[in-house]
């Protein structure tokens, strides 16, 4: 468990009553990784998600390496190499792995950790469960994770704008 003081700091779970707090920092433990932890692959059944309190995670998707050799036998067998190309940046005080508190629970990207980081890690299989319990709890987590990616989305269209105008991709 961590201190519900600590989650009070961040934005994410302004609003939040001093009881919903404490809820979630029951379901919570604080960890430090190092530069290059892999918290999850895109695919992965998601257990946790994570509110980072210090670093920066990138968040990405594989992609074929087009400066790997591929031959047609890679492909049939499903043995392309690929590397991942960062589609966002999470930093200090945002939430990741979100994903892990919507059906099917798996990841969208990959999240690996650009800095050595610290960061809120939520047992998100337990929340799950609270939330149907709570149904007024798991309504408002809900909305504040569709405000995430309603956020995500507009940044990935500044992107997309920005490289359109800047004639890079």
């Amino acid at each position: 468990m961590i201190s519900p003081e600590l989650l009070r700091r961040y934005p994410f779970f302004a609003g939040l009553t001093h009881d919903q707090l404490v809820t979630l920092a029951k379901a919570a433990e604080e960890i430090s990784v190092e530069t290059g932890h892999v918290f999850f692959n895109e695919g992965d059944k998601l257990n946790h998600f994570y509110l980072l309190t210090k670093g920066s995670v990138s968040m990405g998707i594989p992609v074929p390496d087009r400066d790997k050799k591929q031959t047609v036998s890679d492909q049939l067998l499903g043995e392309i190499k690929t590397k991942d190309v960062s589609v966002s940046t999470v930093g200090t005080g945002d939430v990741f792995a979100w994903s892990a508190l919507i059906p099917p629970h798996t990841a969208t990207a990959g999240g690996t950790a650009l800095t050595s980081c610290q960061v809120v890690k939520f047992d998100a299989e337990k929340l799950r469960t609270l939330f149907e319990e709570q149904s007024d709890f798991g309504y408002l987590m809900i909305l504040k994770a569709g405000q995430i990616v309603r956020d995500r989305l507009r940044d990935l269209r500044i992107e997309s704008l920005a490289a359109t105008i800047t004639g890079s991709s």
